[in-house]
């Protein structure tokens, strides 16, 4: 880990989410993600008898649902510095340079790239494991830490 980041961790009296914690925060976002397609698509999965017919309504609602997803973790993270996953889990999403906030610009490219790490194998989330900051690809690019916040 970055020495001047450990320096200044330690004086602010803050711990990094360890992985644990994160995995079940993505769990909670992923299912309240879920459900809010769920319903917000109802009209449409209702109507369908057919299991094949399910699947392609699935599969043509695609940026739809990642429409929903990005901007459900840029307005979460850039008002509350969390989603509602992290605040159930008790940790939040801050700046790496000064402990604030991500900014609009910041939240929205982290819920971006936040995609592009799904969407390769979770490889950018792996990332996080081997990395001594514990950043995922999302984390790196808006330059975000995750951090216990009781």
């Amino acid at each position: 880990m970055d020495e001047r980041l450990e320096q200044n961790l330690s004086r602010e009296g803050l711990v990094l989410t360890g992985g644990g914690r994160r995995i079940m925060a993505y769990t909670i976002d992923e299912v309240l993600i879920s459900l809010i397609v769920l319903v917000a698509f109802w009209g449409e999965f209702s109507t369908q008898e057919d299991v094949r017919v399910v699947i392609e309504t699935v599969n043509s609602l695609f940026w739809a649902v990642i429409g929903m997803k990005v901007l459900y973790h840029t307005i979460f993270v850039y008002l509350y510095g969390a989603t509602l996953g992290k605040i159930f889990t008790k940790c939040m999403v801050v700046s790496y340079d000064d402990f604030s906030r991500p900014t609009l610009q910041g939240s929205l490219v982290r819920a971006v790239v936040r995609i592009v790490s799904e969407t390769v194998f979770y490889f950018g989330f792996i990332w996080a494991f081997l990395n001594p900051a514990r950043q995922t690809w999302h984390d790196k690019m808006a330059r975000t830490i995750v951090i216990d916040a009781y």
